[in-house]
């Protein structure tokens, strides 16, 4: 099941209404609450969801950012099919 969020606090809503998602894709530059405070939101819930950040920027300090605020992983944009299935894959099997 695919569920699409239009901002960070539909994000952390739609996270916390549906328990048993398994993985969340967090844009960084949501509306109204950016994706570093929606996964934070998230996180500190309890949800045991991998959440993986999107982000445009590739530089290493962002990417370090990224993994300090309790994202699993990060992909950057533009993201390609095969790279977010390679990504999706390796992200889930890390339990």
């Amino acid at each position: 099941v695919l569920i699409n969020a239009g901002d960070g606090i539909s994000a952390v809503r739609t996270a916390l209404e549906n328990p048993d998602l398994a993985l969340i894709l967090m844009d960084i530059q949501l509306p109204v609450m950016d994706g570093y405070s929606s996964t934070k939101k998230i996180k500190d819930s309890g949800h045991n969801c991998k959440i993986v950040a999107q982000t445009a920027y590739s530089l290493a300090d962002e990417l370090e950012k990224i993994k300090s605020a309790g994202f699993d992983d990060y992909i950057i944009k533009p993201i390609f099919a095969d790279q977010l299935i390679d990504k999706l894959s390796l992200v889930m099997a890390e339990k």
